[in-house]
């Protein structure tokens, strides 16, 4: 998708939200947007699902409720990005930069989450039933009330984690150190 396009759905978008006259909801479903800046961009609600965003820097965007089921986001950049109860089951987001984002309630059910880091990230509530975290970086996290039933954690930094009430059956802790987290 070139620019010009993108820019176009974005502040048609932003109408949306806004209730403006005009406004459309950005549907970016499929849509190549590998290494696009995207950073601060509003795609509350936006729909993303099967999206390839390999490598894109979506640093502090605001993707609340947005569609990202099955979206490639291998190496993308979502540090401090609102995803609050955004739907990311079957995302592939394998070394993804998710430092301090926040996934309150998002569905991240089946989703590869293979060497991201989560350093500081807030997923409470969280569904994480099944997702691969396999030396994912979750130093610090909250997955407060978080589903990880059946998840992988194998090799994963789970230093200072806290994991109150959250479902851990069947997940594989294998080589994790869980010493230092409250559980």
């Amino acid at each position: 998708m070139n620019k010009e396009n993108l820019k176009t759905i974005l502040e048609l978008h932003l109408k949306y939200l806004n209730g403006a006259p005009g406004g459309k909801r950005a549907n970016l479903e499929k849509a190549n947007l590998r290494w696009a800046d995207l950073e601060s961009a509003n795609l509350r609600w936006a729909d993303l699902g099967s999206a390839d965003l390999e490598g894109a820097n979506l640093e502090e965007s605001d993707l609340k409720w947005t569609d990202l089921v099955a979206a490639k986001l291998v190496r993308a950049n979502l540090e401090g990005a609102n995803l609050e109860n955004a739907n990311l089951r079957w995302a592939d987001l394998r070394e993804a930069d998710l430092d301090r984002a926040v996934l309150m309630g998002a569905n991240l059910r089946e989703a590869n989450l293979v060497g991201a880091v989560l350093r500081g990230a807030n997923l409470d509530g969280a569904n994480l039933k099944g997702a691969n975290l396999g030396e994912a970086n979750l130093g610090g996290a909250n997955l407060l009330g978080a589903n990880l039933e059946g998840a992988n954690l194998e090799g994963a930094n789970l230093e200072w984690v806290d994991f109150e009430k959250a479902d851990l059956r069947e997940a594989n802790v294998k080589g994790t150190n869980l010493e230092k987290t409250n559980n």
